[in-house]
């Protein structure tokens, strides 16, 4: 039997450099259980510092790229920055899931539409879970947003870490191995997971394990969470090897 193909579409900070990484490298171990292959396909928005003005033309700019996702004819849309989505008021992923829905169907495609940031809250919550403590790289005023945003969506913040980096380039460069000692740094007691990255730029794939070892809680990422929604949003069991917790294959037993 031939095995399954999926086109998966990701609209990115032009900045980024880190999902077209993370993302197709867990799509990657997922076929090593499924016989299926994916092939990630991105358009991308204007985007150099994490700022509220260039953020906020982020968003008015996807538009564009949910149409060039649509030439592609891709199965999936998936919205990559999350602070871009919590930087314009609470609970906006649903606003801008249904705008690039309409623009996508205008232009003849079908595809679900998933945000980041919608998938990081929707993940948390899949896993029953309401309180959590995040890393982000982020300046402290915007990490105060991201936490208000969690918090919105009902997932109290136990605590948070802000590694202020100003320069989205130079987030894409933190070494991921340095997250479970930064992690440890977190006021743990109250949490039932931790966001090793809140942020889809910061890599933290090749440590989430490490992190769920050494911290003895469940580790997502909004990487993660976003492919987790994304083999969802393809009616696919969302599981994957060596992505933590989320992936791991007990909650899709669960649900």
């Amino acid at each position: 039997m031939a095995a399954a193909h999926h086109r998966v579409g990701l609209i990115v900070p032009s900045s980024n450099t880190t999902m077209e990484t993370e993302v197709p490298e867990i799509l990657r171990r997922r076929g090593e259980l499924e016989p299926e292959t994916f092939t990630v396909h991105s358009s991308r928005v204007r985007m150099t510092n994490v700022t509220e003005e260039e953020l906020a033309k982020m968003v008015q700019d996807s538009d564009r790229c949910a149409v060039e996702l649509s030439d592609a004819s891709v199965d999936v849309i998936a919205y990559a920055c999350l602070v871009a989505i919590m930087a314009q008021g609470l609970g906006y992923h649903e606003t801008s899931e249904q705008r690039l829905r309409a623009v996508a169907e205008e232009h003849g495609s079908r595809a679900p539409i998933v945000s980041s940031a919608g998938a990081l809250v929707r993940a948390i919550t899949a896993m029953e879970i309401d309180r959590v403590a995040i890393v982000t790289p982020y300046m402290k005023p915007l990490t105060a947003l991201v936490v208000a945003y969690i918090e919105d969506a009902g997932i109290e913040v136990t605590d948070a870490i802000s590694l202020e980096i100003p320069r989205n380039l130079d987030v894409a460069r933190h070494d991921p191995m340095r997250l479970p000692a930064i992690a440890k740094r977190l006021e743990l007691a109250g949490a039932q997971a931790v966001v090793l990255s809140a942020c889809v730029q910061m890599p933290c794939l090749p440590a989430v394990e490490v992190a769920e070892q050494e911290l003895g809680l469940p580790v997502l990422s909004a990487s993660i969470a976003t492919t987790f929604e994304i083999l969802q949003r393809l009616d696919l069991t969302p599981v994957a090897p060596g992505a933590g917790a989320l992936l791991d294959g007990r909650l899709a037993l669960r649900v």
